[in-house]
Order: structure tokens, then C-alpha cells, then sequence
């Protein structure tokens, strides 16, 4: 094609976030500037899924390429997809007109400049996905903290000025060594561009250092214990809209970058360092499943249930096996809807009671019964029951985990139980029991808008959990490409050493 898609889709959030910013405002509500991005949004959701569609699902290359110089020749301008990426396009243009609709009463000062983060957010989240050069990569990557950090630090709750300089402090040190590996990597293969990487490879005496300079930022921003403090801070004080982006899309990014370059540029780093991945991952899915039954915090305690499906995502991306790499995209994907589902469910009843703790609410079943429906399949959804997209994503996770090494899924597994008890609790303290708060029973059940975006989550949640054939189709020849290559440099390692 020679119509520039994906920079099309990468920039038109921004060329809407520009047409707000200087647009005159019909009323003291920015109802216009709403609509424009609600308007905006949808147009880059559609185009995503034209995307999707004309998208050759056979192919292990990356398409609809754009190449262009920049800085000098040095580093080009260069993006595509392949069957990894345009899955979480969609999942990022999906998610964005659900934050918009949210903030239909959510957000009560400055809407229009909220609006404007949240869709320069977007063209950042967009560029992570497509980027093919290192820089580039790098510069989304980064860039995206600048509205993540104005969203959480302006618009959170009283600690929101401590939880948004934690936040940008921890990935932004993280993300430091980063770009000293890539400024090295350009002296050590005179290139940034990564396809060019993934022909010539990165040579093995090197690769460890690397393999940890990047994974210092993934561990980060995925969040991997034991740095993984900044996220509950940063979830308990950003509105129900910036709590949605950071779980739902801002996690799935470190996912990303774990399977593009920890195992395509770096393979050999990799397998020295599945030890540490599987001891930390396991740490975080049995720890912070436990941390989470402590919690009397709604956003917290989902805070902490993301840290541990997480770690089911970093423990099968290093089975290096096709069950735990499919398996880790798709629960990558799932938790995406779950959690932005969970979070707008937590944010429904804090604007009618404005309060998170567990405590304060019982006996929501005979008050809201839309809601405890809507909440229910959520809640199921994030234990994985079968029927449900939660279920896929696990289950291949520990298949494949389970052909590398039987004590470790046998570990794993125990977040599987451990979930479904600090989620079902919590579900038994909101929604059943008696009423002990008399002013829960003047509580509203869901208005309009939000019954169309809680139930535009249910949809897929439900649907992939019935027929996850359309994001498995997309995804298997990539994940087959990215395991030949890896085995590949793996026995020429081999090969040379011996």
C-alpha cells in the first residue's frame, strides 16, 4: 500500500488533540471537545480494524512498512506490524473511546486538557507497537509517561503529586540504562533499524549486558517484583480513565518489548537468564496474590491482582515454547479488557459513594443488580473460569510452562487458587450480604453510558473466551518466526562453542 497507514493511525489522535486544544468550546462543560475526541477515537478504532482486516495473517514479515530518514541518516523513521502488534493496536484503539465515554461524569475540572492527554497518550501507545527502529521505540516509549504523568499527578486523588514523580522516577531511571544499550548497540552493529538486527544478530559476548539494560526498563514498566511498588500508589490516586490506560495498555507495552527484543535480539541473554525470569515471576504471582487478600482497597487490591497476572505473562514468554508465548499475548490482551473492566466497575461506585474501601459497601445485589451482573462476569473473567478469555491466556501459559519445568507450573498454578480467592472475597464483601450502610440504598444502578461501555467489555471477554480463534490465526505465524529464530541462534551458539 502506498497510503501511509500506520502513521495515519499513530497521528491522528494527536491531529484531534491539536483541532481541541485550539477549538472554541460551546459551553463551560467542553461538551464539543468531548465529542471530538469521542469522534477521533472511533474513526482510529475503525481504521484499526481495516488494519486488521487486509492484514495477511500467513505472513512471518512485518507489513504496510513506512521507511523514512531522520536524524541525519542515522536513525530512520521506520514502522509496521506484524501478528504480535496489531493486536494490542486494537486492544490500544479499543480502550481509548472507552476512557473518553467514562469521563462523562468522572471528571469534573480542566476536561478538555484531560481529553488532550489521553489522546496524545495514544498516538504514544500506537508508536511503541509499530516502531521498527530502536529509537524511535525508545522515544514512545518514554514519551508516554510525560501524559501518563500529568493524568495522575493533576487529575488523581490527595497523594496524586507523590504517586505521579514515583511513577515517572521508576521507569524513567529503568529506562536510562535503556538507551545506553541502544546507543551501544549502534556502535556495536552500526544500526538501530531492527529487522536489520534480527539478519546479522548481536554478538553473544555482548548480549548479557544488554539483555539486563533492557530488561531493567520492561521489569519496570511491567511491573516485575520487587519493582513493581510504584504501580498500587499510582492505580489508588489516577481517575478510573488514567487507571484504565496504565492497566489495560501502559503494562502490555514492557510485555511487548519483552518478546521483540529480550528474545529476538537478545537469545542467548535470555536463555542464561530464564532462572531469574521464573523466580521472579513466580514471586510475583504467589506474593502479591497474597498482598492482594490483605487489601481493604478496591483499586489496590486490582492493582495488586495485575502484578501477579503479570507475572503469568513474564513466566510464559520465557518458556520459549509456542503454548506459553501464545498464551502470554493473549492474557496480555485479556487482562487488558478485565482490568480496564474492573476499574471502571471500582470507579462506578466511588462517584456515587466516593469512597474504595472494601468495608463501606455490602448488599449492592438488591440495590444495583445490573451492576452485580456486569461485576460478576468481570470477577470470573480475572480468575480465568472457563467461557471466559482469562481462561485461554493461563491455561496455555502453564502448558507450556509445564513442558519446561514441572515445579515451577506446579508453583504458578497456585495463583490460579489464590486468585480466585482474593477476587471472589471481594466480590462477596461488595455485592452480597446485607445492607449496613443506609446510605448505600439512595445508590443509582448504571446509568446508560455506562451500561455501553461495561457491556462492550463483556462482549469479547466472552467471546474470545468461546472462540479465540481470531487472535490466535493472527498471532501464530509471528510466534513460529520469533521461535525459529531464537532456536536458530540458539544452535549456532552451540555450534560455535563447541
Amino acid at each position: 500500500m502506498n497510503f501511509p497507514i500506520l502513521s495515519s493511525l499513530i497521528l491522528l489522535p494527536t491531529i484531534g488533540a491539536i483541532f481541541i486544544l485550539f477549538a472554541k468550546s460551546s459551553n463551560d462543560k467542553y461538551q464539543s471537545s468531548k465529542y471530538v475526541a469521542l469522534f477521533i477515537s472511533l474513526a482510529n478504532f475503525l481504521l484499526s480494524l481495516y488494519l486488521w482486516y487486509i492484514f495477511d495473517k500467513t505472513s512471518v514479515d512485518f507489513q504496510f512498512l513506512e521507511n523514512r530518514e531522520w536524524l541525519a541518516g542515522f536513525v530512520n523513521y521506520k514502522v509496521g506490524v506484524d501478528g504480535i502488534s496489531i493486536l494490542f493496536i486494537i486492544l490500544t484503539t479499543f480502550i481509548t473511546p472507552i476512557c473518553i465515554i467514562s469521563v462523562n461524569e468522572t471528571i469534573k475540572h480542566k476536561l478538555k486538557e484531560f481529553l488532550i492527554a489521553i489522546l496524545i497518550m495514544e498516538t504514544f501507545m500506537l508508536g511503541v507497537f509499530c516502531s521498527l527502529d530502536l529509537v524511535v521505540f525508545y522515544l514512545f516509549f518514554e514519551a508516554g509517561l510525560i501524559p501518563m504523568f500529568l493524568i495522575i499527578g493533576i487529575w488523581g486523588g490527595q497523594r496524586r503529586v507523590y504517586s505521579a514523580f514515583k511513577f515517572f522516577l521508576y521507569t524513567l531511571l529503568g529506562s536510562v540504562l535503556m538507551l545506553i544499550a541502544i546507543i551501544s548497540i549502534y556502535w556495536i552493529a552500526g544500526t538501530t533499524d531492527v529487522e536489520r538486527l534480527f539478519e546479522i544478530g548481536i554478538d553473544a559476548k555482548y548480549q548479557n549486558l544488554l539483555w539486563l539494560a533492557f530488561f531493567s526498563s520492561f521489569a519496570v514498566k511491567t511491573p516485575m517484583w520487587p519493582v513493581h511498588t510504584w504501580l498500587p500508589d499510582a492505580h489508588v490516586e489516577a481517575p478510573t480513565a488514567g487507571s484504565v490506560l496504565l492497566a489495560a495498555i501502559l503494562l502490555k507495552m514492557a510485555g511487548y518489548g519483552f518478546i521483540r527484543f529480550s528474545l529476538g535480539l537478545f537469545p542467548i541473554a535470555s536463555e542464561y537468564f530464564v532462572p531469574l525470569i521464573y523466580t521472579l515471576s513466580l514471586i510475583a504471582i504467589v506474593y502479591t496474590s497474597l498482598v492482594a487478600l490483605m487489601q481493604e482497597d478496591m483499586k489496590k487490591l486490582i492493582a495488586y491482582s495485575s502484578v501477579a497476572h503479570m507475572g503469568f505473562v513474564t513466566l510464559g514468554i520465557f518458556t520459549m515454547t509456542e503454548q506459553g508465548i501464545e498464551g502470554s499475548i493473549f492474557q496480555m490482551i485479556s487482562h487488558g479488557l478485565v482490568s480496564a473492566a474492573l476499574f471502571l466497575c471500582v470507579g462506578v461506585v466511588y462517584e456515587r459513594h466516593h469512597t474504595r474501601l472494601i468495608s463501606k459497601y455490602g448488599g449492592l445485589v438488591s440495590i444495583m443488580p445490573r451492576y452485580a451482573i456486569v461485576f460478576m462476569v468481570f470477577t470470573l473473567a480475572a480468575i480465568g473460569l472457563p467461557g471466559t478469555s482469562g481462561f485461554v491466556g493461563e491455561f496455555l501459559v502453564l502448558m507450556g510452562t509445564f513442558k519446561k519445568n514441572f515445579l515451577v507450573a506446579t508453583i504458578a498454578s497456585l495463583g490460579v487458587i489464590l486468585g480466585a480467592a482474593y477476587m471472589l472475597w471481594l466480590y462477596k464483601r461488595i455485592i452480597f450480604g446485607e445492607i449496613v450502610n443506609e446510605d448505600l440504598k439512595s445508590m443509582l444502578d448504571l446509568k446508560r453510558f455506562e451500561i455501553l461501555i461495561l457491556f462492550s467489555l463483556v462482549i469479547p471477554i466472552i467471546f474470545f473466551g468461546f472462540y479465540p480463534e481470531p487472535l490466535m490465526n493472527s498471532i501464530e505465524a509471528s510466534v513460529e518466526n520469533v521461535l525459529d529464530m531464537y532456536n536458530l541462534n540458539i544452535t549456532n551458539n552451540l555450534a560455535y562453542k563447541n
